[in-house]
């Protein structure tokens, strides 16, 4: 497996060229060896893909424009191309599909797009937050996307902590989607005061000694560190998760 940095973390400091040039010199200087693609600035994809060579990152995901991918398909299978990317993610399931009434439409529209994904030797990854841990008639939201797609239409990128928050067993469902989970988001969860906090990677409560040796059982191929709030700095916090991380795998 390899270890790579979501920069979705690092959103702020990704929205130029000089911008992500430093930053991504900071991940790489990390120790990270990987990188997803997500909320950077309007840059070219073959200029990310250069600037990821010079500090020898690889990208391994993306989170793209879920409008894109269901109307522009070729346009973004070709941009992953130059990117050397091979999945291509949804970081969020879009707020009209989120009712008992239209969530049936998400495979519906979708489908299409995810089969000529496929169909290039790529494969469409959905990401989870907490919502998807809801019942609608009866069923998880996560139950009704996996019964929806093939496995080789839909790969999930699975997130510790939302599956947490979700007041699900981050590790069952590791199981549950194995073979299916490519892409992991490492991001803990620690307290302060009565309310959970995201936190740096063995800074808070979540068993990843436990979780790491279930992404390796279950073929996961890259470990991605994310961190959507940060307290002070997210270089700084990537890198404590870094240092924690180190050994484990």
């Amino acid at each position: 497996m390899t270890l790579g940095a979501q920069l979705f973390t690092l959103r702020e400091y990704t929205q130029t060229e000089k911008d992500l040039d430093y930053s991504l010199m900071r991940v790489a200087k990390m120790g990270y060896k990987t990188v997803q693609i997500s909320a950077i600035g309007p840059i070219a994809p073959e200029r990310v893909r250069e600037l990821c060579d010079k500090h020898g990152l690889q990208i391994v995901l993306t989170h793209t424009d879920p409008n894109r991918i269901m109307n522009d398909t070729e346009a973004v299978i070709k941009e992953h191309d130059v990117m050397g990317c091979d999945y291509i993610g949804i970081g969020m399931m879009p707020k009209k599909y989120c009712s008992p009434e239209w969530l049936w439409h998400f495979a519906e529209d979708y489908k299409e797009a995810a089969k000529r994904i496929a169909a290039a030797g790529k494969l469409l990854m959905y990401h989870n937050h907490n919502v998807e841990f809801q019942k609608f008639n009866g069923a998880l939201v996560m139950d009704t996307l996996l019964e929806s797609f093939a496995p080789d239409e839909l790969g999930f990128t699975l997130d510790t902590y939302w599956v947490h928050m979700g007041g699900a067993d981050v590790c069952a469902w590791m199981e549950k989607l194995s073979g299916r989970i490519p892409c992991i988001h490492l991001k803990d969860m620690a307290v302060r005061g009565w309310e959970p906090v995201m936190a740096p990677v063995g800074e808070g409560n979540l068993d990843f000694d436990k979780i790491i040796k279930t992404a390796e059982k279950c073929g996961t191929k890259h470990l991605l560190v994310e961190q959507d709030t940060c307290v002070g700095s997210p270089f700084d916090c990537l890198e404590t998760s870094f240092r924690n991380l180190q050994g484990k795998f």
